[in-house]
């Protein structure tokens, strides 16, 4: 290694990469797996912890590479348990990832991407617009991170695809992800059926989802044209109505796991009788379950939650059409965790960014 390389993260390889670094160092193949359950399963983050490695190897390993992960800057917990992270990544950028306890199961919520590159008008993600997207390792490393946060005995038991960014619109670096996770022979060995990959309707990548092994959810919130033109322009725009219902019952025809649709309830937009019945008149004959969730308000937001009685009258029209649906609690809303309130923590890092970077400061400058 020449004099004043930098150190490569050994996070950031895949399998792949880490075997071409391993052949480098003229190494056996089978240091390669060696190395990637020290990362993935004995979740070490000290090249000098990889025992099984002789003393001449971890300190040649160390000439060349080094373990780095991501940098907490807060941690908060709501009045209900929930707790939200913030991470500052290498560049100095940050984003948000949110742990949902509910008796012995441990939810994740897991980020792809900085920002999103969609502008749903009731997610206040929308509002940072895209940034960029997230790399492999740094999705996995929401996961190490808040698992070694978590106290003695507990695990996470789900990871749903559900925080910031379109995770169809990052799918590679997400597939790698899911596949580092999933791994039984040196990854993390989570189950698919334990994971969940949200997306607005961005079709192109269903195939590519189903070929995984998760779970999808789509994210509806209209029975019209119209009303995703208003809410969800940009994907709505690019693939309508009509073409994200074709191609969720090519979906369930080749896979055998439903879908979950969620709608997100909004006072006066999408709430009323007619939306429900609607609903149920577009998901007929569809493998499906369709989660309610009633909007979670946030500051300077137009939107506002449907009352109770509101709520309750559309849920019962769903289930006199055939179709299970589920009310989706409301949680961690005191810190602005829940379902799309995420972003103003990883905006407010930006903005100190940019301010200290127009300053000439350091652009890693503490928030």
């Amino acid at each position: 290694m020449e004099l004043n390389t930098p150190l490569v993260n050994l996070l950031a390889l895949n399998p792949q990469e880490l075997g071409e670094l391993v052949q480098g160092l003229g190494w056996p193949r089978y240091r390669t797996h060696q190395i990637l359950k020290w990362l993935y399963q004995h979740r070490v983050f000290d090249i000098d912890a990889m025992t099984n490695l002789s003393r001449v190897d971890r300190k040649r390993l160390r000439q060349v590479a080094t373990v780095q992960r991501e940098e907490a800057i807060s941690r908060r917990i709501a009045r209900d348990g929930t707790g939200k992270f913030l991470w500052r990544l290498e560049d100095g950028l940050a984003v948000e990832t949110v742990l949902i306890p509910e008796e012995r199961r441990r939810t994740l919520c897991v980020s792809s991407q900085v920002g999103c590159s969609l502008d749903c008008g009731f997610c206040l993600t929308a509002q940072m617009a895209i940034k960029r997207n997230l790399r492999a390792h740094e999705i996995v490393g929401q996961v190490l991170n808040v698992q070694a946060d978590l106290p003695d005995g507990e695990h996470l038991t789900s990871l749903v695809f559900m925080g910031m960014g379109e995770p169809l619109m990052n799918f590679d670096a997400v597939a790698d992800a899911i596949q580092r996770i999933t791994n039984m022979e040196w990854g993390l060995g989570f189950s698919p059926r334990r994971i969940t990959v949200s997306t607005a309707g961005w079709i192109p990548q269903f195939p590519d989802v189903r070929r995984l092994g998760v779970n999808l959810a789509i994210s509806l919130n209209g029975t019209t044209n119209a009303q995703r033109d208003h809410l969800m322009p940009a994907v709505n725009r690019r693939f309508n109505l009509e073409a994200l219902l074709n191609a969720c019952r090519d979906y369930v025809k080749s896979s055998e796991r439903p879908l979950t649709f969620e709608y997100v309830l909004l006072a006066g937009i999408n709430d009323t009788p007619e939306d429900a019945n609607r609903l149920g008149s577009l998901l007929r004959g569809l493998r499906c379950k369709v989660n309610l969730i009633p909007f979670n308000e946030f500051p300077g937001n137009r939107f506002h939650r449907p009352t109770s009685d509101v709520i309750d009258t559309f849920q019962q029209i769903i289930r006199r059409r055939g179709l299970d649906v589920f009310l989706r609690k409301s949680r961690g809303e005191d810190v602005l965790g829940a379902c799309g309130q995420l972003g103003r923590s990883a905006s407010a890092v930006l903005g100190t960014l940019t301010t200290h970077s127009k300053r000439g400061l350091p652009i890693y400058a503490e928030f």
